[in-house]
């Protein structure tokens, strides 16, 4: 009897030793995988790329004013002008409009900007870059194309009061080629141009 019941106890005690060992195996990794791992990387991370691991925020005069990862919004004559954007240029709600070529409303929005554009910088409208009227897919995107910029030149050299060479020479040194040579387009950082085209004037210009 004794020898049945010890018997018993062992064949009850052998789960509960394997149901321990796979505990603490979940534990562990939840440790190593869940709290280190993270920490490790984030502080590589700081280390290596320390602009990049806050955001890639922008400052101007120790005050941060932006990402050069999220599109904004600029209005004024004087500041190049970007994307048109479904997710009101919110980096929390990143989004397209979602609407099929063929829906009223985009067509609707797209003629509104296309006599905007064309109205503003005294161009055609067949002369607009689409990237000027059509939204990017996560609506903050913070780039234009070469071309999207240089249609506005006219418009901010004038309204800036700078020869038009001048600011078609800082456009272009502005231009980021594909990464790598391969990767992506030529594009321009819109935050960043206009920031810097601040610094050409004594006091920047209202958006």
């Amino acid at each position: 009897m004794k020898r049945t019941q010890s018997v018993a106890l062992k064949s009850l005690a052998s789960p509960v030793k394997s149901w321990l060992a796979a505990l603490r195996g979940a534990l562990v990794l939840m440790l190593l995988c869940g709290v280190l791992y993270p920490l490790v990387t984030v502080a590589i991370g700081g280390v290596l790329f320390p602009t990049q691991s806050t955001g890639s925020l922008v400052e101007r005069d120790g005050t941060v004013i932006g990402s050069a990862l999220v599109g904004q919004p600029f209005k004024a004559p004087g500041y190049f002008h970007g994307r048109p954007s479904a997710a009101g240029y919110d980096p929390f709600g990143v989004s397209g409009s979602n609407w099929a070529p063929s829906h009223p409303a985009l067509r609707d929005r797209a003629a509104a900007s296309s006599s905007e554009i064309a109205a503003a910088n005294a161009v055609e409208p067949m002369a607009i870059p689409v990237d000027l009227i059509a939204a990017s897919g996560s609506g903050i995107d913070p780039h234009i194309s070469p071309a999207a910029a240089e249609l506005q030149i006219d418009r901010v050299a004038a309204a800036r009061g700078l020869p038009r060479a001048a600011v078609a020479a800082f456009v272009a040194g502005h231009v980021e080629r594909p990464v790598l040579g391969v990767l992506g387009q030529p594009r321009v950082n819109l935050l960043q141009l206009n920031l810097a085209l601040d610094g050409l004037d004594a006091e920047p210009v209202t958006r």
